[in-house]
């Protein structure tokens, strides 16, 4: 009787500690971040993005997504590890890094902002746009590109 009962406990210990673990294990994982669901989208939306692992540009556009993004972005390396464009991105004519292909067929080169991103693909801004430092740079050139046309020149 008593060999049953302390059966019976270590049972009962050994079911607590797999439902705490459990229950643990469920609140660690956290909710996507809002440029982790923005990356997922443009990879859903069909869109590629042509790199190279050398390029300043490519690595600039990565990081603007930050480094759990980046791994869901629908990315494909051209470069081979001694720099030399390798036979997919050759048949696609990728001529200059980064390229960015959409499902229309269209293409854009260079680093594009996160609305540029998203008037493409159709995804939604995540909400931090306002860190996108891209697109930041993107609006001071228009708005100096604004002021200087509209300018008035007196003699």
């Amino acid at each position: 009787m008593k060999k049953t009962i302390s059966i019976l406990i270590g049972l009962i210990i050994i079911a607590g500690i797999v439902i705490i673990a459990v229950t643990a294990g469920d609140k660690t994982q956290k909710e996507p971040t809002e440029n982790e669901v923005f990356a997922q989208c443009i990879a859903d939306s069909g869109a590629t993005f042509f790199g190279a692992f050398w390029c300043p540009h490519c690595i600039n556009q990565k990081d603007a997504f930050g480094k759990k993004a980046t791994k869901l972005l629908p990315y494909q390396e051209c470069s081979t590890a001694n720099r030399q464009q390798n036979s997919l991105c050759q048949k696609e004519e990728i001529e200059s890094y980064p390229t960015w292909e959409f499902t229309d067929g269209s293409r854009m080169s260079g680093e594009l902002s996160f609305v540029e991103l998203a008037e493409n693909t159709g995804c939604a801004l995540p909400g931090n746009i306002i860190n996108d430092p891209i697109n930041d740079a993107l609006e001071a050139v228009e708005a100096i590109e604004s002021s200087s046309s509209s300018a008035v020149i007196t003699e």
